[in-house]
């Protein structure tokens, strides 16, 4: 056989396994209709018992109407059986073609030991050593009193919040020296800012090739007045606005990937993927099959994923591999290069996609089996997921070439080189690229545009995260919105991944229950969806309602202006409060004892964790 007759075999079955490619029938839908199918022949058979009843007092053939009220019974069982019976078909046949797994790789565990173990032998030394030197208790005294001046004079000037400023002088009060030494280990900002200068001026390269359209954002103003200081906020930290950008929302990561993989086989000059967590399985096999066959057509294929996200479930080779095989791969923020540092908190976070510089996907999900529910790990597995095309995946393109260029910082960034000259339909959807970060600015850029979303709010605001963990003023800005009589509700998994986090989720509950904040609980198990939206504008992305997505990650997303994009999300937002319970304030109260002393001691450090 020819090379080039094998080439187009090749591409054949690449191309049947992505048409054949189902992944849409999704376990909440199946949950959905269990319930409805369930709800509906118990109503049929209350109405039947009653019917029957009547029946019985009308008319004085008792023997005539008890044998039709079985036969009626009968029919009503056989036909919710053969219901059930079609839905165990689907269950079934659903997803023949895909089978997930989740795969550990002792490697990844064993790496983790090691680097987990160095980091509690640093800790144990530094708790040590005042141990073995009390002997110069007077000196110690001395010294401690004036490290304590300059801890706390450090803390209270320092352009960090409230909970973080707490929680390191809460360590420095329970361990009086040890505590001092790791702050200045570990909590001062000169330990991370050489990193972060350098990386600040590589992003700060790319910032000429955006480009801002006052036109434009006068144009949007006009359309909906109500988003100008927002819109105007968000251009101010060099993340631009778009139009004529075609969006489509997806309610269920299911859904994200039967389009994505469609995409990436159309590629034709490159791609780009950046994840937090990359895991062996059905998801990653059918992606780096396209990847591969793309590299194979000449397409230049870029891959970043971050190493902790991906330690535990990728092979030690992964990198090494995938680079020889020819598709570029870079490791964001090693580990092993920051034992002696918190400074490996610092990930990526973000999940991007970028087909030709003309197709883009972000949203919450990752390359990991469960992310599609083609494995159970907490119940039904809901995220969510937005598809761009048009000008604005020139946002998701830089966001993607910033982290790029951070990470090899002497490589020389050709960002016109990726920005499609393609011409796409005019149109009214209005949408920001958001990019924030440690190195990008002090003010938590990202953060302070949910602040605004809910304070902007006249009708409600509505939100969804798998973690809620929130500092004073952003539960302080949704109890005034409340005040204003706005409809605030929040939806949250009742099947944790964290337990730990779970309970500080559950702490967090009570201050917004009290503000009059409606909380629920996603019933069929684990919404790990990051949206928030008003009745004007919204956000889909990556962004977790806690400490460390608002200042320790790199998170992205898309703020979007499009009265078809908002509405995808309430309809959303609606079908998921139906499948959620609602949790009130007066079963936050009752919550265990056991809970109510461990709660606030894990609060304490949450800006830590």
């Amino acid at each position: 056989m020819h090379r080039d007759e094998k080439k187009d075999t090749q591409r054949d079955e690449l191309s049947e396994m992505i048409s054949s490619l189902d992944l849409s029938h999704s376990e909440e839908k199946k949950v959905s209709d269990r319930r409805e199918i369930r709800k509906d022949y118990k109503e049929k058979k209350v109405d039947l018992k009653n019917e029957y009843k009547e029946r019985k007092t009308d008319t004085q053939d008792t023997h005539q109407s008890r044998r039709k009220h079985k036969e009626q019974k009968e029919l009503l069982k056989n036909d919710y059986k053969e219901q059930k019976q079609e839905l165990k078909y689907i269950k079934e046949t659903s997803m023949t073609n895909v089978k997930g797994r989740i795969k550990n790789h002792m490697s990844g565990l064993l790496r983790g030991i090691v680097i987990g173990l160095l980091i509690l032998f640093q800790i144990f030394i530094i708790i040590y050593l005042p141990a073995v030197l009390r002997q110069y208790t007077v000196y110690f005294y001395l010294v401690l009193e004036i490290l304590s001046f300059f801890v706390a004079v450090g803390l209270t000037n320092a352009s960090k919040n409230a909970s973080f400023k707490v929680a390191w002088l809460s360590i420095a009060l329970l361990l009086p020296i040890s505590g001092h030494i790791m702050y200045y280990m570990w909590g001062r900002k000169k330990t991370r800012q050489r990193m972060h200068e350098n990386a600040r001026d590589r992003i700060a390269e790319s910032y000429p090739y955006y480009y801002e359209n006052e036109e434009l954002s006068e144009k949007l103003i006009h359309t909906e007045p109500r988003v100008k200081k927002i819109t105007k906020y968000i251009s101010s930290t060099k993340s631009p606005l778009f139009s004529n950008t075609k969006m489509k929302y997806y309610s269920m990561g299911d859904y994200v990937f039967n389009d994505m993989f469609r995409d990436l086989f159309e590629a034709k000059k490159f791609i780009f993927v950046n994840f937090f967590i990359v895991a062996e399985g059905a998801l990653w096999d059918m992606l780096h099959e396209l990847l591969l066959a793309k590299v194979k057509e000449g397409v230049k294929v870029v891959f970043i994923y971050d190493d902790f996200g991906a330690i535990l479930r990728t092979d030690k080779h992964f990198a090494d591999n995938l680079n020889k095989e020819g598709i570029r791969t870079i490791v964001f923020n090693p580990i092993k290069k920051y034992t002696d540092k918190l400074i490996m908190n610092y990930r990526t976070h973000q999940k991007i996609v970028v087909i030709d510089g003309e197709i883009g996907y972000t949203g919450g999900f990752n390359i990991a089996d469960e992310y599609a529910n083609l494995v159970e790990r907490f119940g039904v597995w809901k995220d969510c997921g937005i598809r761009l095309e048009g000008e604005g995946v020139w946002g998701l393109s830089m966001t993607f070439m910033q982290m790029w260029s951070m990470c090899c910082p002497d490589e020389t960034m050709h960002y016109v080189k990726y920005k499609t000259e393609k011409k796409f339909p005019v149109n009214d959807s209005f949408c920001h690229i958001l990019a924030d970060g440690p190195v990008y600015s002090e003010e938590n850029m990202i953060g302070s545009v949910y602040k605004q979303i809910i304070a902007g709010a006249d009708d409600y605001v509505y939100i969804m995260t798998p973690y809620l963990i929130l500092e004073e003023h952003m539960i302080l800005t949704m109890i005034e919105a409340v005040k204003r009589g706005v409809d605030v509700r929040i939806i949250t998994p009742a099947i944790p991944d964290k337990k730990i986090v779970k309970l500080l989720t559950n702490y967090n509950y009570g201050a917004l229950l009290a503000g009059g904040i409606k909380i629920y609980e996603y019933s069929p198990g684990f919404i790990h969806s990051k949206v928030i939206m008003n009745e004007c504008c919204g956000v889909v992305g990556t962004v977790n309602m806690d400490y460390r997505s608002f200042y320790l990650h790199y998170e992205n997303g898309v703020w979007v202006c499009n009265d078809d994009v908002l509405k995808d999300i309430y309809d959303d937002f609606m079908d998921t409060f139906e499948q959620s319970r609602e949790y009130k304030y007066d079963e936050w109260v009752d919550r265990p004892f056991v809970h109510k002393l461990i709660q606030p001691v894990l609060n304490l450090f949450a800006t830590l964790t």
